[in-house]
């Protein structure tokens, strides 16, 4: 074997072909995120990163695996993406603040209860209105506040999973992360179990969510959010030990 040809061995010319036909992924898997994040990301960002990780994954993929290469290159996409938007740190850090002390006042108030914390309750705790506490979880459900992977590092801190390979005491970690994670979206009150299901299990957005339930799509962003606040004051104590 020639010099030049050891060099393509090495490095795995992506197949122009499989790039090209899975490009309408990359755009796919971009305008999914989108319905997830605020006005200000540019979704051109995310298909230009997207598309990186798509010759990534042609690069890197072995027909022999058992995961197809729709599969193997969609992590590769989203994960790449994620990355971008890790880079980009568009969460404003009076967005973590103010869910920070709405996850605090709503865990407070269900040690006290033992039941599901009363919206009416944590506005008065905070001193807020129906219209601030709204903007609240508009808020979080759009910049996706909830990161149970990493704690809290700050203000500045991109709430986004980080998407390197786990060694083997982090994968025993988010294994139980996860059942931990699946436990406490269980015992979600009714209506924000069905919206997180509907949402991340059947990739609706929250229009279609809307018509699922018969309310507003504002409505909708409103349990969203709701429900992903309750699971960072339910998953506190994962967050104080990572």
């Amino acid at each position: 074997m020639n010099a030049s040809a050891e060099y393509l061995q090495v490095q795995r010319i992506p197949d122009e072909e499989l790039v090209r036909a899975h490009t309408p992924l990359v755009r796919r898997i971009a305008y999914h995120l989108m319905a997830r994040l605020p006005p200000s990301v540019d979704v051109h960002d995310l298909i230009q990163s997207g598309m990186i990780g798509l010759l990534e994954a042609a690069r890197n993929y072995t027909p022999a695996r058992a995961a197809s290469f729709e599969t193997f290159a969609g992590i590769r996409i989203r994960g790449a993406m994620l990355d971008e938007l890790r880079r980009s740190d568009w969460t404003p850090r009076s967005v973590h603040r103010k869910v920070r002390e709405v996850a605090e006042a709503m865990r407070q108030v269900e040690n006290e209860t033992g039941g599901d914390a009363d919206s009416a309750e944590v506005m008065r705790r905070l001193g807020l209105d129906s219209n601030e506490y709204n903007q609240i979880l508009a808020d979080a459900a759009s910049s996706r506040i909830l990161s149970l992977s990493s704690p809290d590092t700050g203000d500045d801190a991109l709430d986004v999973p980080d998407t390197a390979s786990p060694g083997p005491d982090q994968d025993l970690q988010e294994n139980g992360l996860r059942e931990a994670l699946a436990a406490a979206i269980a015992e979600l009150p009714e209506r924000e179990q069905l919206v997180m299901s509907l949402y991340y299990d059947e990739e609706l957005n929250l229009k279609e969510i809307g018509e699922v339930l018969g309310v507003s799509e504002s409505r909708v962003c409103q349990i969203h959010g709701q429900a992903v606040i309750r699971l960072r004051a339910r998953m506190d104590g994962w967050r104080a030990d990572d």
